[in-house]
């Protein structure tokens, strides 16, 4: 499908399109002194492609976060959220196609690069069923891709650096189109810019940033010049997604408005009726005195304690022995929502990555919430079930007559390769398809593909399991303990 979008009129009045489906494949960048019309321009393009791809808006500023009001964008206030919260969020976004305007205006720049790089990073590494095609802006782009090492630490430099330049170089394959803004191409990192296929160049004053601008545009340098004399919101327009010589365009009207806008020269206040040099070196009025607290009592003693605890156990255990009077469980309703709750927390992505004692107050909290004032499970049988519920299986399939021998031996390895082995079991037992690494590494407990690839081998080196690979390299896995195997894997 092609799509044609609207970005301005050129010279003669002719409107100058630009092939969303090209850029898609080709990537644009685009360049020019503050107050040139980038964010302008890119609020353009935004608003015209916004009804046929995704978008997603890296937004240092808090420029774009009014698409929101008009257009079904979601804005993020980065500043409330942490590394990981920020990774599930890039997530869902690829998974669920959702626009989003992610606002990093409340972060220093060290924090702002960091943050940028672990959500660029998860869009890049988004499985495969997820590479949708998106329009991923970076406005100031060379805050996130400097030419060279500024005032910020050398491990933000280069997690951000690394996801630029893989959003640039190679994102395309991945759905993702990078569209860079940037007032200096001279501090934006060459190969970053390079990979750039498409170019709106707008007014700038330094010789090194015309000539890098006169370059790209395949203009000498007496043409050069042309660009110095640019007006606001006017740009030279270059690319296989805009035009095939340059040609000047001047960008069109914008349905939303910056929250900032810009500045204009007012009036300033009438200075008659009162005495600057008061309104400045003027005494602070007094403070109201707070009103005296009362004095706090006296700590209670250690035995008081002891015997407020005591207390506070006794009443809760009559509670407990009430509420259960009251609302009594059977073993089976007991035993499925054991089931339930175990289900939820192994389904949470980040509890894959904690341990059963971490988990273990979820567990209770969950167990009172549903009339169970005593949890079912201790520490330790909360574990094992864990391990179980890990690998796939419930309260039913550990009464069923055919898992007792995987039951019985996985019991005989270490706690922590039991959870693997069920799973593989549970694989092979219903022919799936053998699982990769970074589901083996999730089972596991850890986000390292080296780490579950150590694992298997081990497994295999003790005869627990054994892997075939044909020349596809594509794994199947059996369990000679069982006789089960695990389809190929695809």
């Amino acid at each position: 499908m092609t799509v044609m979008i609207d970005m301005g009129k050129d010279p003669k009045g002719q409107v100058v399109p630009m092939d969303l489906e090209e850029l898609l494949a080709t990537r644009l960048l685009v360049q020019g002194n503050s107050g040139s019309g980038k964010s302008h321009l890119l609020r353009r393009m935004l608003e015209k492609s916004a009804r046929f791809v995704q978008q997603i808006v890296i937004d240092p500023e808090g420029d774009f976060v009014t698409l929101a009001e008009r257009f079904p964008h979601v804005a993020v206030e980065a500043a409330a959220y942490n590394e990981s919260e920020i990774r599930v969020l890039a997530q869902r976004i690829r998974e669920h196609r959702v626009s989003v305007v992610l606002n990093l205006e409340g972060l220093d720049v060290d924090n702002q690069m960091k943050c940028a790089a672990w959500f660029l990073a998860t869009l890049f590494d988004a499985p495969r069923d997820h590479w949708y095609p998106a329009i991923v802006v970076v406005d100031e782009a060379q805050i996130f891709a400097p030419a060279q090492a500024g005032e910020v630490s050398d491990e933000a430099r280069r997690l951000s650096l690394a996801a630029m330049t893989n959003l640039m170089c190679r994102g395309r394959k991945r759905g993702l189109a990078g569209v860079i803004a940037t007032q200096r191409l001279a501090k934006l990192a060459k190969n970053v810019a390079a990979e750039a296929s498409n170019f709106l160049m707008g007014r700038t004053f330094l010789d090194i940033d015309m000539a890098r601008a006169a370059d790209l545009l395949g203009m000498d340098r007496r043409q050069a010049e042309s660009i110095r004399d640019l007006e606001r919101g006017h740009f030279l327009a270059l690319g296989p997604a805009l035009c095939r010589r340059p040609i000047a365009v001047k960008i069109g009207e914008v349905e939303t408005k910056s929250r900032t806008g810009g500045f204009k020269l007012m009036p300033l206040p009438d200075s008659k009726n009162s005495n600057p040099e008061d309104l400045l070196f003027s005494e602070p009025e007094e403070p109201a005195l707070p009103l005296a607290s009362p004095e706090p009592p006296p700590p209670p003693s250690s035995s008081q304690l002891m015997e407020l605890l005591q207390k506070e156990k006794e009443e809760e255990a009559k509670i407990a022995e009430a509420e259960a009077a009251e609302n009594p469980v059977d073993n089976s309703q007991k035993e499925a929502l054991i089931d339930a709750l175990l289900s939820s927390i192994v389904e949470e992505e980040e509890n894959a990555y904690r341990q059963a004692n971490l988990l273990y107050p979820e567990f209770t909290i969950g167990c009172r919430m549903h009339g169970l004032s005593t949890p079912p499970l201790d520490l330790t049988a909360f574990t094992k079930r864990l391990t179980i519920a890990k690998a796939g299986l419930s309260n039913d399939d550990l009464q069923d007559e055919l898992w007792q021998p995987a039951l019985k031996a996985a019991s005989i390895l270490e706690d922590d390769i039991q959870a693997v082995f069920l799973f593989l079991a549970k694989t092979a037992k219903e022919n799936a398809p053998c699982p990769d690494d970074e589901m083996i590494a999730r089972i596991y407990g850890t986000r390292s593909a080296g780490r579950a690839r150590r694992l298997i081998g081990y497994m295999e080196n003790q005869g627990i399991i054994a892997i075939r690979t044909d020349f596809g390299g594509r794994r199947s896995i059996t369990l000679p303990a069982l006789g089960w195997t695990t389809s190929t894997a695809a």
